[in-house]
């Protein structure tokens, strides 16, 4: 009876042993532990810190079919990269620690977003019309008079009014993304607050106090929130949508960064044409004084082409455009309309509504996948 045992273990063991005889990992030395790496025709000097405690170390890159060396100062080892099939191998380092090593394809921001480019113009939902506050509405009219948007805005054309609403708001709130706004979201209430306690808000916040703004002096707009394809997600990007009555269209405008978009005849566009330019490799300029809280410089490439592509996934915003839209109050309904691209996840339900324990506040969300109904121009 043992002996029968220990013939069939044997016969258990023996294939294991020889599958993966067939395909072990190749392992590459090292005797320091920082790696240079090309992947496609990038060199990436010191790019990479070898570390035996991730099981394995994942490097990823974005270029779908091409080779990825990694250069060690003893060794190196290529792999031409496949998507849904991870390069697998050994980095021993010093002769004794052994660190398992992957490389795999993921997809870039504007690669996912060119998947998401079919939306349906066809479809009829079944939902509220979009609405502008009017600028004799008391509260904008104290936003106007008190902050003095008029000398602000200036006296040249509706374009020119618009951007130097940008300008000053960005310079005068800095943006911090690492912390909530206050409680009161209304722009009297924010700008009073960032000036006594030397705060700035998100971007939410500043295009919230822009879009108020613009609608006290009677200019249509929205603040409209950029998503990424992912319903969980740890990060966003909030700009507004403002209405210009000639050429009459909508344009991009973002206080977070400053930042407007234009054509290569230096019009302005607006965030559904920035959306289907990028997709479709059609030229987009970005002001060249886009900034960063005057700390850093805007790129386009880096701006556009991978974290708005990121963020232009899904686009939502309210119907109702209004002074203090979001400050909490128990018993406030609030109606939120998100466009979604045909291949987007969570296509239904097409509304929602749920009342808030904690604020009180009724939330009805409604989907829709036909831009013409979410670009929808102020009547």
């Amino acid at each position: 009876m043992k002996f029968t045992a220990i013939i069939l273990t044997s016969m258990v063991l023996f294939p294991a042993m020889f599958v993966g005889a067939q395909n072990p990992m190749p392992v590459i030395k090292a005797s320091s532990s920082t790696v240079d790496i090309r992947d496609g025709n990038e060199l990436k000097k010191k790019d990479w810190t070898i570390t035996p405690s991730l099981k394995p170390d994942v490097y990823t890159t974005q270029n779908k079919d091409k080779k990825v060396t990694f250069y060690t100062d003893c060794d190196s080892i290529t792999f031409k990269v496949k998507a849904g099939h991870p390069c697998d191998f050994i980095i021993l380092l010093n002769g004794r620690d052994s660190a398992w090593t992957r490389i795999m394809y993921q997809p870039s921001y504007l690669d996912i977003l060119k998947h998401a480019a079919k939306y349906n113009t066809s479809e009829k939902p079944d939902i509220p019309k979009f609405t502008y506050q009017p600028a004799g509405d008391s509260n904008l009219t104290a936003l106007r008079t008190g902050f003095k948007l008029d000398s602000i805005a200036g006296t040249g054309n509706e374009v020119s009014k618009i951007i130097n609403l940008l300008h000053w708001i960005h310079y005068l709130i800095p943006h911090d993304g690492n912390h909530g706004n206050p409680p009161v979201n209304n722009a009297m209430s924010m700008i009073k607050v960032c000036k006594t306690d030397h705060r700035g808000l998100n971007c939410r916040g500043l295009a919230t106090v822009l879009n108020e703004c613009y609608l006290a002096l009677g200019i249509k707009s929205r603040f409209v929130t950029c998503m990424p394809k992912d319903s969980v997600f740890t990060d966003c990007h909030v700009i507004n949508m403002v209405f210009v009555k000639d050429p009459g269209k909508w344009i991009w405008i973002d206080p977070t960064n400053d930042a407007y978009v234009m054509n290569e005849k230096g019009e302005l566009l607006s965030i559904e044409e920035v959306r289907e330019r990028i997709i479709s490799g059609k030229p987009v300029i970005l002001n060249p004084d886009a900034n960063w809280n005057r700390q850093s410089t805007i790129t386009k490439e880096n701006y556009l082409y991978n974290y708005m592509a990121k963020n232009l996934y899904r686009i939502e915003c309210l119907f109702s455009s209004e002074y203090d839209s979001e400050t909490p109050v128990t018993g406030k309904k609030l109606s939120y309309v998100e466009l979604l691209p045909l291949d987007a996840y969570n296509q239904s339900p097409r509304k929602a509504e749920q009342t808030s324990k904690k604020s009180g506040i009724t939330f009805i969300n409604y989907k829709t996948n036909n831009p013409v109904v979410f670009w929808a121009k102020p009547e």
